[in-house]
């Protein structure tokens, strides 16, 4: 059982618990992103029982008639242990997915992976005429090519400030800065994507920022939160816009929960602010 603190960052430790919470959640008008939990995998049996995980969280989601996706990670499906295991992994997952037509996120790690996840995106989308979607992180100085690559790319991309630490000289350390180029990243999305556009973000300003750019350019979009993170604007927003909300679940919520939490020093007051606004 989780502790009050996890519980609610955390939809329990199996399928099923995730799936009830995507229930409820579809109650209030907001779809889920289900990530079963793990990352970093230095061995091929923890590789090949995740993806069978993700193999009948999709077969299961189908059947419940829920709306919901799923997200992987490429260190979940294989990537530290080369880049042709994670291609013929997440290839597997996709694949298996399209079949029950659910659709994939593919999450963005640090910059040591962002060319092989771009790449895996990239020959799966096309393959499937979109379902993928991937992660760009607008830290990165890196990210504005990223984002004109991905223009015709079918899929969807989503827009993030950042979590990782990443080095000085190929990543922007700025707060003003980064908020500035995450604006200018949606900028160019929303006038030059074919709709797909996700934003991936709890900060305010971004969120109307993407509003703004939504009723300029009529680009079709999303807002994708975290759960346990200002649930009532995900309520509110819910009522106008499309909200997804990111459910992760699984017994290795511990390396979830305190990665999140001291990836940043600014997790730590926010993960505080929420559990005293509960």
């Amino acid at each position: 059982m989780l502790p009050p603190i996890a519980n609610r960052f955390v939809a329990g430790e199996s399928p099923a618990t995730a799936l009830e919470h995507v229930r409820r959640l579809n109650e209030r008008d907001i779809a889920g992103i289900v990530n079963h939990l793990g990352e970093h995998y230095d061995d091929h049996e923890s590789v090949r029982a995740d993806a069978a995980e993700y193999r009948a969280l999709a077969r299961d989601i189908a059947a419940s008639d829920l709306q919901a996706c799923i997200s992987v990670k490429p260190s979940q499906l294989g990537l530290d242990l080369g880049e042709d295991l994670f291609r013929e992994t997440v290839t597997n997952v996709v694949d298996a997915a399209a079949a029950e037509d659910v659709f994939v996120w593919i999450d963005m790690e640090d910059h040591t992976t962002t060319d092989a996840t771009l790449d895996a995106f990239e020959e799966l989308a096309r393959e499937h005429e979109g379902g993928v979607g991937v992660c760009v992180q607008a830290n990165l100085e890196r990210t504005r090519e990223d984002v004109e690559r991905l223009a015709d790319v079918p899929g969807k991309v989503r827009f993030v400030k950042g979590a990782y630490d990443e080095p000085a000289d190929i990543a922007y350390r700025d707060g003003d800065q980064i908020d500035r180029e995450y604006e200018s990243l949606l900028e160019y999305a929303f006038e030059r994507y074919d709709g797909g556009v996700a934003v991936g973000s709890h900060d305010p300003a971004m969120i109307e920022h993407a509003i703004d750019c939504h009723e300029r350019y009529g680009t079709d979009f999303e807002i994708q939160m975290l759960m346990g993170v200002r649930e009532d604007a995900q309520n509110d927003l819910a009522a106008e816009y499309p909200v997804y909300q990111y459910v992760p679940y699984g017994n290795r919520w511990k390396s979830y929960f305190y990665r999140r939490l001291t990836e940043r020093t600014g997790n730590v007051r926010f993960a505080l602010r929420a559990l005293l606004d509960r």
